[in-house]
């Protein structure tokens, strides 16, 4: 009886074991799992499975950053963020066979992710009327990803313009004759900070167009002691610098003979030879002669030196002057206390509370007197000197 049930407990045993299924093996890839796409800021990484024989049913994915999971990066596909840039990314794949059997690998690593390139999409321009006394303003444009931040660098021709940084700039006389452009610096997080240059403006015009040409000549009085060309050259600059006469339309033209008016240079002793309201501290203008004395324009005078102010802004200011004489314009006052004098205005015998000037005011420039006018005043009522 004991042997019987031995041999049937036995027997139990046996059918139990059988009706147990075998544990499967762990899976292994012979084509290990890898990533494809370029590792850089918002670019789409994909992981590749690799090869799991026998044939795997199921994968499924854990992105690592330097080793380490990134939470809730699951998907087969992944994005690159701003937690990224600089790191390594690898993926770890586990696959399954349906039947029990599993197996995990893990991707060789990427190159560190890198900041990716920003492109423009267009809009990137200047606007305005590139004319001195206007202003123009920057448009920075469209890219693929909304910038963080813009700055400006304005360049005349190729060149930046000192302190010229904001998006809005007013056009300076040294731009006359020259194209503006704009340095654009576009910054977005997880991009290249990008460079680009727009497209240049026209030329940049004078405040307005030539509406009159002049003609003049230059000839001198009494012994010359500086230099004759350096007197041309400058007083030319004068006349077409854009704050000056130039900016009331009046072109004036050098020549050797004849002209519309005389400029002279002349000895301080020789400046009353011209008539006895002249003065030899004074430049002058006579009729058709607008006449720059020597020591004056050698020295400047002594408020304007007593203003620690520059030689060659006095020259501009007694050009200006005396040739807005010829122009009949007669002396004016200070406007008010603190405001430019008016280049007419006899700053070097006394400011009445404005500031020193070169050049004439948008006020002189809007209500010069017409030659005309002023001739036909000359011709009726006689003229007398124009001192300075």
């Amino acid at each position: 009886m004991r042997r019987l049930l031995l041999a049937l407990v036995l027997a139990l045993a046996g059918t139990t074991l059988l009706a147990t299924p075998a544990r499967a093996d762990t899976l292994t890839p012979v084509v290990a799992p890898s990533i494809s796409g370029t590792p850089e800021y918002a670019a789409t990484l994909t992981a590749n499975p690799g090869q799991w024989p026998p044939a795997a049913t199921a994968y499924a994915y854990q992105w690592l950053r330097d080793g380490q999971p990134v939470p809730q990066a699951t998907a087969a596909a992944y994005r690159p963020g701003l937690d990224d840039l600089g790191h390594a990314l690898t993926v770890t794949v586990t696959a399954s066979d349906g039947l029990g059997g599993t197996g995990a690998a893990t991707s060789a690593p990427t190159m560190p992710v890198q900041r990716a390139v920003l492109k423009a999409k267009g809009g990137q321009v200047v606007k305005g009327v590139a004319r001195f006394t206007h202003t123009l303003d920057a448009h920075p444009g469209r890219y693929v990803a909304t910038p963080s931040k813009v700055t400006y660098q304005w360049l005349r021709g190729r060149q930046p313009v000192a302190g010229a940084t904001d998006k809005k700039y007013a056009v300076q006389p040294e731009d006359v004759g020259l194209r503006l452009r704009v340095l654009l610096t576009v910054l977005s997080p997880g991009y290249q900070p990008l460079e680009l240059v727009t497209e240049p403006t026209p030329k940049v015009r004078h405040r307005v167009d030539v509406r009159r040409t002049v003609r003049y000549h230059v000839e001198t009085r009494g012994r010359i002691t500086t230099s004759l060309e350096q007197f041309k050259a400058q007083a030319q600059q004068t006349y077409e610098d854009p704050r000056g006469w130039r900016g009331a339309g009046i072109r004036f033209v050098p020549v050797a003979h004849g002209g519309a008016f005389t400029l002279v240079l002349a000895q301080a002793s020789r400046v009353p030879s011209f008539s006895s309201q002249c003065s030899s501290m004074w430049s002058c203008r006579v009729g058709r002669f607008v006449i720059i004395n020597q020591d004056r324009w050698k020295h400047a005078s002594p408020a304007w030196n007593a203003a620690h102010l520059a030689l060659r802004d006095y020259r501009h200011m007694v050009v200006n002057h005396e040739t807005g004489h010829w122009l009949g314009l007669h002396h004016a006052s200070c406007p008010g206390p603190g405001r430019l004098a008016p280049v007419m205005q006899q700053q070097s015998k006394g400011l009445q509370g404005c500031r020193f000037n070169p050049f004439p005011t948008i006020h002189e420039l809007n209500s010069r007197t017409p030659r005309g006018r002023a001739m036909a005043y000359l011709m009726g009522r006689g003229y007398s000197p124009d001192v300075e």
